[in-house]
């Protein structure tokens, strides 16, 4: 069965979890995990991707993120690629680091963004890594000694994970401690690393109640939500890939065009492309800009960064040619 896309527009909450090739270790030492921690902020900070939750295990990392205008799958593609890289030049070794596919969930977030907060902060108590609350506090590879102000992430926005807790720092802070001792006891809680109605649900007990009274949820095992998210997730998922496709389909065209004005005028596309003002390239560059325009809808701005001229330029072409049209047909 081929594996289902992604679901992901700017702005959507995932938990999203890497894993080592074979459950093989991510990282080695504390060195490795400066490299992945440094590595997780400056791309948070230059893609504009909001970490909330984070936790760095030893075959394996959690994440709760937003992602941002450039979408999830390019910033875990940087994140991912460049680390490996690292880790193999260092260890001397070859090939893959992490599976193929790392495994993402959207969130509703009303629902479950304090209950992933709380689970993935507390993996490393939970996994022995710390030996009580008070060591995960001082903990520098897990976000919850950052919420506490102990360890400083200046990427992560500890500030909006605690406006869930509370106005004033000291009382949110105290809260969140709070809500994360109450988990301690909880365990590994399952439903919270998946999607599908099951989880959604939390558990088969809660699907069969609801199936007892007759309510039929929307259900997709990429999303963690009830049936309504699901389905406000699928539809606007849907409507920007039909968009990017429409990007795409008009990014094509625009390069066949180019291309076949270059090569029938004899002017190389680096001339054009790069401000050149002889004569025949400007006279290429006047007729392509109306074109785009008239033909492919390109704005000003996006004509200018492809042909080498500033804004302002195009406008000019695009007013002498409205002028010439004018004059010839008012003219006897």
């Amino acid at each position: 069965m081929p594996r289902r896309a992604r679901l992901d527009t700017p702005g959507t909450l995932h938990h999203v979890i890497v894993r080592g090739i074979e459950k093989r270790k991510i990282v080695d030492d504390d060195q490795d995990r400066e490299k992945f921690i440094e590595r997780l902020g400056e791309l948070s900070l230059s893609t504009q991707t909001a970490i909330y939750a984070w936790a760095l295990m030893s075959n394996h990392a959690h994440l709760l993120l937003r992602s941002g205008p450039q979408g999830l799958s390019s910033f875990m593609r940087k994140l991912l690629t460049g680390y490996a890289g690292y880790y193999n030049r260092r260890h001397y070794r070859h090939g893959h680091l992490f599976q193929n596919r790392y495994k993402s969930i959207v969130v509703e977030e009303d629902v479950y963004f304090k209950e992933l907060v709380r689970y993935i902060h507390l993996n490393p108590l939970r996994a022995k890594m710390v030996e009580s609350l008070p060591s995960l506090d001082r903990y520098a590879w897990s976000g919850h000694g950052s919420v506490m102000g102990q360890v400083a992430y200046e990427w992560h926005d500890t500030e909006y994970v605690l406006n869930w807790f509370g106005k004033r720092l000291k009382q949110a802070r105290q809260n969140y401690r709070c809500f994360v001792e109450k988990g301690v006891a909880m365990g590994r809680q399952p439903h919270l690393v998946g999607g599908g109605l099951v989880r959604s649900a939390g558990g088969w007990s809660e699907v069969k109640a609801l199936r007892r009274i007759g309510l039929k949820e929307k259900a997709d095992d990429r999303i963690l939500g009830g049936g309504a998210f699901v389905s406000q997730m699928i539809d606007e998922t849907e409507l920007a890939r039909k968009y990017r496709l429409v990007n795409l389909d008009r990014e094509k065209a625009t390069c066949e065009l180019v291309e076949r004005y270059c090569h029938e005028k004899g002017v190389s596309s680096q001339a054009l492309s790069g401000g050149s003002r002889v004569r025949n390239v400007s006279k290429l560059r006047s007729e392509l800009a109306c074109k785009l325009i008239d033909e492919l809808g390109l704005s000003f701005a996006e004509i200018a960064r492809l042909l080498g001229v500033s804004t302002s330029a195009i406008s000019k072409i695009y007013q002498r040619k409205a002028i010439k049209s004018q004059k010839s047909t008012t003219s006897p």
